[in-house]
């Protein structure tokens, strides 16, 4: 389901959905497709948002695209083999 859909279906309001594809780009990923699992009281956002399963996560449906920004830490070292 594309989140267009989404947004329709669950008009501003938080959501669960699983991730099913996305694109990625700088430092972020675009998510092209989902599959929404159930909508989230705003009070429990939150909570629900640190409990998502990997693939999975809360998101806002006034949002007109679903992005996730990658935070890349100039301060975390890496070391490389």
């Amino acid at each position: 389901m594309k989140w267009k859909e989404v947004r329709e279906l669950f008009p501003n309001q938080f959501v669960l959905i699983s991730i099913l594809n996305y694109h990625e780009g700088k430092d972020k990923k675009v998510i092209n497709e989902v599959a929404p699992i159930r909508s989230i009281f705003e009070e429990d956002a939150n909570k629900e948002f640190f409990r998502a399963e990997p693939g999975s996560i809360v998101y806002h449906t006034s949002n007109e695209e679903c992005v996730i920004h990658i935070r890349r830490d100039p301060l975390m070292r890496v070391r490389r083999v």
